[in-house]
């Protein structure tokens, strides 16, 4: 090899090594002055923008950075609240929404019709669209164009939520409108046609809003209502400078556009005119001597061929001379070849081999110090989620009750990551109210679940930890088993068992799933459900409330035993208290209501919670329905109503009852209704419910024992319809077992039923 070429490869890669290790971006001035605010917040103020007066072309630019906040937020006008500035001409703004809003009665409330009144600010046509939200609304946009006034708009007009397709804004519920080119100074405004008196129940306002298209507002059915507690959208304006084109403004005394600058015409519709640097020039055009010299030889990639020349900036651009020993290629004259071989003496090889090995020592200690600091700056970011992920408070929670907590497994950050194959979207099992879990596969090839929390805040740690200690505290055979944690990633992650056959809530609402569940697997899995939470409550050292029992938290296994799971929200009951008071949390249906009103929370809210569980299983019906009438939206109601109306048939599943089976479903109906008390005192207690699932079952169990073994019996008395047989412990002919005195076999029905035991 050539040792030029070698020497010259070698002094590449130190180069690029310490360019990598201690490379610095170069800074351009954006503000007018170095005394102006180039900043607020998260937002650069640049020139022609500023904070003051001084700093600012003219008023129209003119904006206040409000620090009462943190972050301090950047204003335009009276309130506007500014998120991004850009050189290409583009201001981002957070823009009011309007509303009209209605009491039930039809008394309209006092409605908001954002106005807007900056000329030097034009609605960017293309990146926004004007949106109607409603199902009694009509809006108008009503602005300046070419000095003249101009109005569009939509209206939005449906009798119920049949026809509402969300995410999609197709006219019912939601329409929408292009804006047109050239729009200033507009004012917003919703109204209503019958002020929203036969939608109010699920839309009470009218709202008109124009939106940034690139945030894909996505129309939901929820925003009919929710929307009355937003105040604003992202929106985007196009701003330019003055009223003057580029043909004229250069020859203007109060042209703005600095040295290295090109006049730039703005989009059809915006008056005046912009500024952009020069090619090989960077900054902020619309300063003196905002547009720099860019250094294209510190580019990446180079723009010289660094083996075979250098690059020499140059003012706006650059030049790629030859190296010595290299010329000219005549075939391609910017390219650089290897000059014809002269003869070299031998220090003209010892000199470029000693520099070599030099840089050689030189490349390995660099890569080793830097190596080394790159080892040393992950330990510490592990240690750092370490503490942001809870790591001391469960270590001091863990310690603090060493008798009755078991040892948690700490697993690997890139164990888990090649468990789920780098979280992969094919992995996803379900996403509940804090966080997304996922299939995952050890390497001993044990399947397991793994959570990965939403988020890495303070307040979604404490769920996190408080979900660790509980689930330590639970041994029992229908309680999710937690294997182990993991912290030293960016979000915290728990490793579970796996259940293989998915959530009781798929199992009910799927119609084919629900059709193979039979009246014995949904008695099976409401007294394991009752079990476990029985456990919680009494068995425990310290009380457990779930506060979340609802199906989408109870998995199933192949035998379709139940195992309870989520425990993000649940409460360690100190064993002096019977109460505590809490922030209410849960799931809407399935919220105890005297907990929702009086924020007390106690083990007969759990209660509820089940019992509303069990009117699903025997109901096959959500917990809120807002398909049929009013009366049916909610089941708990629903269902004590049918229950004390003598109407429980007309509501169960129609493939669960039998004759078998009827007084065992009247009993769980009757306990069912018992926990949905409204008053918690009248509820039972979550032991009570379990030992009476309990008997129910055994009593489940013992009639299908003796249905079996009453068929052989029945086929002989079928063929002898003068005869009754009884069995009383001798063989008569019907049969030898003496297992069933007191009952008698039906000659038409062949189904055992008791004896008038009046002898």
């Amino acid at each position: 090899m050539d040792l030029r070429r070698m020497f010259l490869e070698l002094v590449i890669c130190v180069a690029v090594i310490l360019s990598a290790m201690g490379a610095a971006a170069v800074a351009f001035p954006i503000a007018k002055s170095p005394h102006c605010q180039d900043r607020c917040g998260d937002v650069p103020v640049p020139y022609p923008f500023g904070t003051t007066k001084n700093c600012s072309l003219d008023d129209d630019f003119l904006m206040r950075c409000d620090s009462s906040g943190h972050p301090p937020v950047l204003i335009a006008g009276k309130n506007l609240n500014v998120t991004n500035i850009s050189m290409n001409g583009e201001l981002d703004i957070l823009m009011y929404i309007a509303k009209q809003c209605y009491m039930k009665n039809g008394t309209a409330l006092k409605p908001n019709r954002p106005r807007i009144n900056y000329p030097a600010f034009t609605i960017s046509n293309t990146k926004n669209k004007f949106f109607t939200i409603g199902c009694d609304s009509y809006a108008y946009l009503n602005a300046f164009r070419n000095n003249e006034s101009f109005s569009i708009g939509c209206m939005s007009i449906c009798k119920s939520l049949t026809n509402v397709e969300n995410g999609s804004c197709t006219g019912i519920g939601c329409c929408q409108v292009d804006i047109p080119k050239g729009l200033k100074n507009f004012t917003l405004e919703a109204r209503s046609y019958y002020n929203h008196t036969y939608v109010s129940e699920f839309n009470p306002c009218s709202f008109a809003f124009v939106a940034k298209e690139d945030d894909m507002f996505n129309f939901s059915s929820s925003y009919l209502k929710s929307l009355q507690g937003n105040e604003s959208y992202p929106m985007v304006f196009e701003w330019a400078i003055g009223n003057e084109t580029c043909e004229t403004a250069p020859n203007k005394p109060e042209y703005v556009c600095g040295g290295n600058t090109l006049c730039d015409v703005p989009p059809e519709g915006v008056d005046g005119y912009r500024c952009k640097c020069k090619e090989g020039y960077k900054g902020n055009p619309y300063l003196s001597d905002g547009c720099q010299d860019i250094n294209e030889c510190e580019a990446d990639p180079k723009p010289c061929d660094i083996i075979t020349s250098r690059c020499n900036n140059t003012d706006g651009g650059f030049t790629c001379p030859c190296l010595d020993g290299y010329e000219v290629d005549i075939n391609e004259s910017t390219s650089c070849r290897l000059k014809a071989r002269t003869n070299r003496s031998k220090i003209n090889i010892i000199i470029p081999l000693a520099i070599s090995i030099g840089l050689i020592v030189l490349f390995v200690g660099g890569s080793s110090l830097y190596c080394g600091l790159k080892r040393r700056k992950l330990f510490k970011l592990k240690e750092k989620f370490f503490q942001q992920n809870g790591g001391l408070f469960l270590q001091q929670k863990l310690s603090n009750d060493r008798t009755s907590m078991e040892t948690v497994k700490i697993f690997r950050a890139k164990e888990l990551e090649k468990a789920t194959n780098n979280y992969d979207e094919s992995r996803v099992l379900g996403q509940g109210s804090y966080g997304t879990v996922y299939r995952g596969v050890l390497p001993d090839n044990k399947l397991v679940a793994i959570k990965k929390s939403k988020f890495c805040d303070q307040s979604q740690i404490e769920q996190f930890i408080n979900e660790v200690i509980v689930l330590t505290q639970i041994n029992h055979r229908n309680v999710v088993k937690l294997l182990g944690c993991c912290l030293e990633t960016e979000v915290p992650l728990l490793v579970y068992e796996f259940i293989t056959n998915g959530t009781l809530s798929k199992h009910i609402h799927d119609k084919v799933l629900s059709s193979s569940l039979s009246w014995e697997k949904r008695l099976k899995i409401a007294t394991d459900t009752a079990g476990a939470l029985a456990y919680m409550h009494f068995s425990t050292s310290i009380p457990i409330i779930h506060r979340d029992v609802k199906p989408a938290n109870i998995l199933l296994d192949d035998n379709y035993s139940a195992k309870v799971s989520d425990f993000g929200t649940s409460r360690l009951v100190p064993l002096d208290q019977t109460q505590l008071t809490t922030l209410v949390q849960g799931t809407l249906g399935y919220l105890d209501p005297e907990y929702f009103h009086s924020s007390q929370l106690t083990e007969k809210s759990d209660v509820y919670s089940f019992g509303v569980v069990v009117a699903e299983l025997l109901t096959g019906k959500k917990a809120l329905s807002f398909d049929g009438p009013e009366i049916d939206r909610n089941l708990a109601m629903y269902f004590s109503s049918a229950v004390k109306g003598d109407r429980l048939h007309q509501i169960l599943e129609v493939h669960l009852v039998s004759d078998g089976n009827i007084y065992e479903i009247d009993e769980v109906a009757n306990l069912v209704k018992r926990c949905l008390s409204v008053r918690g005192e009248d509820r039972p207690t979550m032991k009570e419910v379990a030992m009476e699932l309990d008997r129910l079952r055994s009593m489940e169990k013992h009639q299908l024992g003796e249905a079996n073994l009453y068929t052989e019996e029945t086929d002989y008395c079928v063929k002898t319809p003068a005869i009754h047989c009884f069995n009383i412990g001798v063989d008569d002919g019907c049969s030898s077992t003496s297992t069933t005195v007191g009952y008698e076999v039906s000659m038409k029905t062949q189904v055992s039923k008791p004896l008038d035991d009046g002898r």
